[in-house]
Formats: structure tokens, C-alpha cells, sequence
């Protein structure tokens, strides 16, 4: 666990995503879910030693089953956005084996089969605050790496958990991002926010650069699918793109087949969303 702040905490030890917690005097805000429940359990045991009060509310930045199928474990009042929200009502109540090779971490956990999902019990559309103690926190609606993806920010301590916008040295989710959105988001952060200390959902706290890096990287990528939609190339031709993508994040040898399966799904996902929709395409 490391401290980023008095009373804020990140902890990159567990499956599933870099998590997130700020400790007040009248409760605990946990920023995503461990992927397995004993980890959740471990999580929640740990920030209990750490002066953490019984009184406790879960943030959900997004929908990706990696932060979110531990929700249950944490036994607590969950918050998201209302996109996110839609999103757990098109899905099943219990989270099955799928095959969707996508990338994400909840694939090689066959531990994971058989949880029950956690909806939120809150949610709203831009803003949100807790006045929960001397640090306001504040919850806000930023899509682009999903529809209902969230920022938390502690503006006294000058800091912000961004989720899935910036990740390092890895591939992006894209089969239910907004490319066009996701570079607003970047240039907002890089903007308004280069004195904040900047947590990834998936890499922890990150440089200025990182978001910069993670900006080109993005506009790389969209131009690359605009060429394509211009020829009226089909989805398959998606593929063509992943060796130059993935040449640029040098990703380790062992990762490099993953990540190069994460782009494959997501590019094509998001090619037959954005520029080849059918009547019955279904954001989820």
C-alpha cells in the first residue's frame, strides 16, 4: 500500500486494477474492487488497520469487470455513473465464462465464474461530493476510456484517480470507449490538472508525460481507424494497425501476445460500432 497523501492510499499488489482508498473522519471511500473476494476482504481488513472506519462507500470508475466484479466482496453502498448503471442492467445477475478474449485481467481468473454482480446503489450524472471531512472529494463524470467512466479528485490534496483514461505501457479498452471524447478528457487533465498527483487504474500514480504519451497514443490510433473508414475497409482490416500500435508501448515479451489480443478485440469492436452500426448494435 502507498501512501500518496495523509489519509489517501493506492495499492497495485492485487489482481484486477490499481485500487484506491481515502480514509476521513466520518468514513472510508474505496476506489474500485479487488478482482478476487479475498483479496477484497484482505483490502478492506488492511485500511480497517490502517484507522479506516466501518462506515464505508465503494466508487466504481467504470464498468470493466475488472474493477467491478469484487464489488460484492467489499459489503458496502456502491456509487457510478448512470452509464454505468444501464450497463449492469443488460448484464446477468451472475457473472458466467465468456470467451471474449478481450485482454482484461478477469480472464485468466477462472476464481471469478460464478460471482454475483453488485449494481450500484447510487448514482448521478456529472458531479458529486463527499463532505465526509476537512478534504472534499470530488466524483466526476470524464468519458472516453467508457461511456460512464469517472474521475476522482481530492482537490486540497491535489489529487486525482483517473481509472482506465491514462495507461501506461499497455494497450487501451476500446470496444466501448470514445476516442473523440478520450482526447478531450486528456487535454482537460493536461490542461487543468498538471499539478495534481495523478493515479492510473492501471499503473498507479503517473507522470504529466504519461498523459501526454497516452494523448499521441490515442490520436495515433484514431487516425489509423479514420484511414480505414475512409476506404470502406471492413472491421477485419483492423488488424493491420496492431503491429505498429504495439511496437510503440515495447511491451515485455511475455504480455506482448495479450496485449496484442486486447487491441484485436477492441479495434474491431469499435470499428463495427463507430463506422460499420447495425440496427441492432447495443452499447453495453
Amino acid at each position: 500500500m502507498q501512501q500518496i497523501e495523509p489519509g489517501i492510499y493506492c495499492e497495485e499488489s492485487y489482481s484486477g486494477v490499481t485500487l484506491g482508498a481515502i480514509v476521513l473522519p466520518h468514513g472510508t471511500i474505496f476506489i474500485d474492487a479487488p478482482l478476487r473476494p479475498e483479496d477484497a476482504r484482505s483490502w478492506r481488513a488492511a485500511l480497517l488497520s490502517m484507522g479506516g472506519s466501518t462506515n464505508r462507500i465503494l466508487v466504481n470508475l467504470d464498468s470493466n469487470p475488472d474493477r467491478t466484479l469484487g464489488s460484492r466482496a467489499l459489503d458496502c453502498t456502491i456509487i457510478a455513473h448512470q452509464k454505468t448503471a444501464q450497463v449492469f442492467r443488460n448484464r446477468p445477475s451472475i457473472f458466467k465464462s465468456q470467451s471474449l478474449e478481450s485482454g482484461a485481467e478477469w480472464e485468466t481468473s477462472n476464481e471469478v465464474v460464478g460471482t454475483r454482480w453488485a449494481p450500484p446503489d447510487i448514482t448521478f450524472s456529472q458531479q458529486m461530493f463527499f463532505h465526509w471531512g476537512e478534504k472534499k472529494v470530488i466524483l466526476e463524470h470524464h468519458p472516453g476510456p467508457a461511456i460512464g467512466a469517472i474521475w476522482v479528485l481530492i482537490p486540497d490534496a491535489r489529487v486525482l484517480f483517473l481509472g482506465d483514461a491514462v495507461l501506461p505501457h499497455q494497450p487501451p479498452f476500446l470496444a466501448h470507449a470514445d476516442l473523440s471524447a478520450w482526447i478531450e478528457t486528456l487535454n482537460l487533465i493536461i490542461k487543468s490538472h498538471r499539478d495534481f498527483t495523478i493515479i492510473s487504474g492501471r499503473g498507479g500514480p503517473v507522470s504529466l508525460e504519461a498523459v501526454r504519451a497516452q494523448l499521441r497514443y490515442i490520436k495515433k490510433l484514431l487516425n489509423g481507424l479514420e484511414r480505414l473508414a475512409k476506404r470502406n475497409a471492413p472491421p477485419e482490416k483492423t488488424e493491420s494497425l496492431i503491429p505498429r500500435l504495439l511496437n510503440d508501448l515495447s511491451p515485455p515479451a511475455m504480455l506482448r501476445e495479450n496485449y496484442a489480443q486486447r487491441l484485436r478485440y477492441g479495434l474491431f469492436q469499435y470499428y463495427s460500432r463507430r463506422y460499420r452500426p447495425s440496427e441492432d448494435d447495443q452499447e453495453e
